[in-house]
């Protein structure tokens, strides 16, 4: 089973400034997805290590930044993670023609991404 990090969220106020230090200070680049306000994030040559994703409007004060962990089967995990004591704080939700996602809380309240690759999802 793989269930390595494959994607982070850099949630805030304002993403055109916070792309812009980036940019800057690292080298990275954007690409809006679809009409979102969530923008593929390219850290660097595919072929070295590390992960890419993104960068989007907050949708709660709150909200922290994510990692999102790589699961075979999201329902399965959700299972496992409830019964580890984690607590899902946002459900399964499709990202449509790419796969699933959900947010949980660790026993600590750091808050995690599940995602489960599926181009069929949301048809």
């Amino acid at each position: 089973m793989n269930t390595r990090v494959v994607h982070f969220e850099i949630p805030c106020d304002n993403p055109e400034k916070v792309m812009s230090f980036f940019k800057e200070t690292f080298g990275w680049s954007f690409k809006q997805f679809g009409n979102e306000q969530h923008w593929l994030t390219i850290t660097g040559d595919e072929k070295t290590p590390g992960i890419d994703e993104g960068v989007m409007e907050k949708r709660d004060p709150n909200l922290p930044v994510v990692n999102s962990i790589n699961v075979d089967n999201i329902d399965e995990a959700v299972k496992k993670v409830e019964k580890a004591g984690g607590k899902f704080v946002v459900s399964k939700m499709p990202i449509p023609s790419i796969g699933w996602l959900a947010y949980f809380s660790d026993p600590d309240a750091n808050i995690h991404g599940i995602y489960q690759h599926d181009p069929s999802s949301g048809k």
